[in-house]
């Protein structure tokens, strides 16, 4: 009866006692579930703390290499000029040279005697002059040279002749025609800028895909449409690099040019320089003329980059 009492079936229904402290998964377990946990970083915080030695390292991977070029030439440069026996200017001396020479670079003294600041933009203009007339020329021959067989036969044999020849060789052929130093310059280079706009231009409208100009006979595209509609957008990124190296080929062709015919530009402040035997002047044209050069390849690049090709901003 006693243990019909105490062991009735309502106790065994009942389910069994939680443990108490320390008791089952034990004491430590418990303490470790009570302590509170850490929060976790934010997402971007913690992609900001993994790209942060990458970034780091990009960036001295673009700043130190070209640190460390300009840091070798200056040291050449100084070992040069220390040991010269001609006053070879040292880059300390080019460098405070430099500084006068930017103090006041738009004097004007007369027609041989002008700042370097006038002598460049007499050059840029000249440039200007003859890359304009070279790309209204070049750029439409080029699409007519690339667009039909029979002016490619034609004219390839003359543009394997005629590019080649050095620049300056067309100089007396200008002064001869037109009679002046300055039209004799421009004439120059448009002669030699103009060969690769005409090339890459022509060699950008025969790489356009066959399938585009078979839908426009499908359509019975005119000819003027096929030239907006199909060929320029396709032709595009190949006459941009034909138009970046003209650029650079006319901005290398008119120093030389200028020290031959004479009148203000930057060649023939060099020549000027060097019959006052200055080079330290000399020098710093030179860098003139790089950061020039420099500048209008890097505006050809952005112009180039503003449209959604993938040839051009590869």
């Amino acid at each position: 009866m006693v243990s019909a009492v105490f062991h009735s079936p309502l106790d065994a229904s009942l389910p069994p006692p939680l443990p108490r402290a320390g008791e089952g998964r034990g004491e430590g377990v418990s303490r470790a579930e009570a302590a509170p946990r850490p929060n976790p970083l934010p997402k971007g915080e913690r992609e900001q703390k993994q790209r942060t030695p990458r970034d780091l390292r990009a960036f001295w991977m673009r700043v130190l290499p070209p640190l460390a070029g300009f840091g070798l030439l200056v040291l050449i440069w100084e070992l040069v000029a220390m040991n010269s026996t001609t006053g070879f200017p040292t880059p300390y001396a080019t460098w405070q040279q430099a500084l006068t020479v930017f103090s006041d670079p738009f004097y004007s003294k007369g027609p041989n005697d002008q700042g370097v600041g006038w002598n460049v933009l007499s050059s840029l203009q000249r440039v200007a002059l003859g890359f304009g007339l070279a790309a209204l020329v070049g750029i439409p021959a080029g699409f007519a040279i690339g667009r039909f067989e029979f002016l490619a036969r034609m004219f390839n044999p003359l543009i394997s002749l005629l590019r080649p020849v050095s620049p300056l060789a067309w100089l007396p052929i200008g002064l001869l025609v037109f009679k002046g130093a300055n039209p004799a310059a421009i004439w120059t280079i448009f002669i030699c800028s103009i060969w690769p706009m005409v090339i890459n231009t022509a060699v950008g409208v025969q790489r356009v895909p066959s399938d585009y100009m078979n839908v426009a006979k499908v359509l019975n595209l005119s000819e003027w449409k096929i030239l907006t509609k199909i060929l320029f957008p396709a032709v595009l990124p190949y006459m941009l690099t034909g138009v970046r190296l003209a650029v650079g080929t006319a901005w290398l062709v008119i120093v030389a040019a200028e020290m031959l015919t004479g009148g203000v530009g930057i060649g023939f402040w060099v020549w000027d320089e060097w019959n006052n035997l200055n080079v330290a002047n000399i020098i710093i044209a030179i860098f003139v003329i790089g950061i020039v050069g420099l500048v209008l390849e890097f505006a050809l690049i952005k112009l180039a980059t503003a449209f959604t090709f993938e040839e051009v901003k590869s």
